[in-house]
């Protein structure tokens, strides 16, 4: 019997699991907290110290490393399953939102206002929901992330080995390329083609976490192109050549040309005003993704189509554009 995802099964028995090569070189420690999504790390940690998980017949530590071809011993690990853990209609609908897939890789349009994953007050996101409903994956992990409030393209590796090479690229500044359209309050100048200025984390008393243009932060870069403007609203693409936290949304207000509906550093009265006509997200798309050939694996574009509020308004500019 093949092991499974232990959130969603409740193993009857031990089992007995073949360490593929993807894993060699990892911490049986952190292999198993990924594997058995959750259950408590405290009670991983404790079933490792009672000897009740063994590598190759032989009690281990944490921190052993795994080799390919190593045989290893899950005791049964029983998880309560309830509605709090789930996200029933994201699991109905999430097979939908696949743009992309080949034997190591998924990428899908994520819709405005799923998480990408659980945590802080959300049941289940996009990768908790794809685990449910693909138990025959039994490694997919994020690559990268979006905020829930951001759609668009997402990718999720299938392999261990396909997640390193994907990251390696995003660390290159000339590898994977992501676009974004965005859509900011004002007439964006024609040449602002890059805004860099270093970002850094800060915490307001509220404790809510925001990020600023701050000297001191990190090196943050972001390449504009403009579209189309009205006067009132200017519709973009952007292009991250760094990767920092809410970076394009920091980038936007820094210049003066806030995101539309965003909340955190956006307009709120004249977002009000959107959201009268039916206009209640933040206009942030992940519109393309350009990956280059990896290994085996031939160079791919994907393609995102912004859902019908972010066009409806696109659209508008469009109508009523101004050089």
């Amino acid at each position: 019997m093949p092991l499974n995802h232990f959130y969603r099964i409740n193993p009857p028995s031990v089992q007995l699991l073949e360490i593929e090569e993807d894993f060699a070189g990892q911490r049986v420690d952190n292999y198993l907290l990924k594997l058995l999504k959750g259950v408590p790390k405290s009670r991983i940690y404790r079933i490792m110290r009672r000897g009740e998980v063994r590598l190759n017949g032989k009690r281990i530590k944490p921190g052993t490393r795994l080799q390919a071809g190593d045989q290893l011993r899950i005791p049964p690990v029983r998880v309560s399953e309830t509605n709090e853990s789930r996200n029933v209609y994201l699991e109905k609908n999430v097979e939908k939102t696949i743009l992309y897939e080949d034997e190591v890789m998924l990428i899908i349009n994520k819709p405005v206002g799923v998480a990408v994953h659980g945590g802080s007050g959300i049941s289940a996101g996009i990768i908790e929901s794809l685990r449910y409903t693909r138990p025959q994956d039994r490694h997919l992990e994020l690559v990268h992330r979006l905020d829930r409030g951001t759609s668009g393209c997402l990718m999720i590796a299938k392999r261990r080995s396909h997640l390193k090479l994907l990251h390696a690229e995003l660390r290159h500044k000339n590898g994977l390329k992501k676009y974004y359209q965005v859509i900011t309050h004002g007439n964006w100048p024609l040449r602002k083609q890059h805004i860099n200025a270093p970002i850094a984390r800060n915490i307001l008393r509220s404790g809510e976490r925001v990020s600023r243009v701050q000297a001191g932060g990190k090196e943050c870069l972001t390449e504009f192109r403009s579209l189309a403007r009205n006067g009132e609203f200017s519709v973009l693409e952007a292009k991250p050549i760094t990767g920092r936290t809410h970076q394009i949304r920091v980038h936007c207000r820094y210049a003066g040309f806030p995101v539309v509906g965003d909340d955190k550093y956006g307009l709120e009265d004249a977002d009000r005003k959107l959201q009268h006509r039916g206009m209640k997200r933040m206009m942030l798309h992940a519109s393309r993704l350009e990956i280059p050939a990896l290994g085996d694996y031939p160079a791919i574009q994907v393609e995102a189509p912004a859902d019908g509020q972010m066009q409806r308004l696109v659209d508008e500019i469009y109508t009523n554009k101004i050089n």
